[in-house]
């Protein structure tokens, strides 16, 4: 799949969240973009048309009247939303950042984005108020083909540097010795980063967090057990098991794994919600958010 360079009017709707009819009117009423024409006439753009609107949005989310907004040259509405990011500390405006170095394949820039984040927040803050919001929208570009595999790799890549990072500064006591955590994706599934962070949570509460990472097979699960006991399983289902394969795979976790034996599994991730919940086992826990793993330990 080749790399996208020019953009749909509804490419700028997924990225900006302003509706094509809007930029539509906009377009016509302000001349706000500058659209390229295709032979049959269609509207396409380029990646600074991309990252304009991306700016426009900010602005008139934050209560910029649109039409103040096209009375500014680009080096006022750049100047615009630097000031109403010193101002208000907009954590939107780094989603937006964000997006634009993915886009643009720039690591310095989302690396500048990321540091000025930590002049007023922790990493938590930024990985739960930011980053998670950033990945969901990610994963929903990724859908409808908005940006390709390419683009989520690396950002993905760039975010798991800085948890990496974080997570290496972790001085864990073991303070919680009594239980083990052992995190694991299942086959097929590499989409790690929320996992990654809950490792990074847990050894920061203490607990002695063995992260396994992408692809375990349930049977490597079974040689854990001979080496420690309160074993607390937690996985994150992003795009594996497949729709039809969920349930069985649940099932065998279960049978293979936890059957008995005081262990308990906590899963969470999209994939979740095809499980029924009223038929797990009672060892069997199914969680809606990272915040809601975190709180049971």
């Amino acid at each position: 799949m080749s790399i996208k360079t020019i953009f749909s009017i509804k490419d700028l709707e997924n990225l900006s969240g302003i509706k094509a009819h809007t930029i539509r009117i906009w377009e016509k009423r302000y001349n706000l973009l500058e659209p390229i024409r295709t032979d049959t006439n269609i509207r396409t753009y380029d990646i600074n048309n991309l990252i304009k609107i991306l700016n426009i949005s900010l602005l008139n989310q934050n209560g910029v009247k649109i039409s103040k907004i096209a009375d500014l040259s680009l080096d006022q509405l750049h100047q615009s939303v630097r000031e109403l990011v010193l101002r208000k500390n907009s954590t939107d405006y780094a989603i937006s950042a964000f997006k634009v170095s993915m886009l643009k394949f720039d690591q310095e820039h989302f690396d500048k984005t990321f540091n000025q984040l930590l002049t007023h927040h922790s990493f938590r803050e930024i990985f739960l108020n930011v980053i998670s919001r950033l990945l969901e929208d990610i994963g929903n570009l990724w859908t409808i083909k908005t940006i390709t595999p390419a683009h989520e790799h690396f950002i993905s890549t760039l975010i798991k540097q800085k948890l990496l990072i974080n997570v290496e500064r972790v001085k864990s006591q073991n303070l919680n010795y009594a239980k083990t955590m052992v995190l694991f994706l299942p086959m097929h599934e590499i989409h790690d980063i929320g996992l990654l962070y809950i490792h990074f949570e847990l050894l920061l509460k203490g607990y002695k967090s063995i992260y396994l990472g992408p692809s375990v097979p349930l049977e490597n699960l079974k040689e854990l057990q001979k080496l420690f006991t309160e074993i607390e399983y937690i996985s994150y289902f992003t795009v594996s098991p497949s729709n039809d394969d969920i349930d069985a795979y649940v099932s065998a976790l279960y049978k293979e794994v936890l059957f008995n034996k005081d262990e308990h599994v906590h899963l969470l991730g999209r994939k979740t919600r095809l499980i029924d919940s009223h038929s797990l086992p009672k060892n069997v826990h199914l969680h809606d958010s990272i915040n809601s793993v975190l709180d049971k330990f």
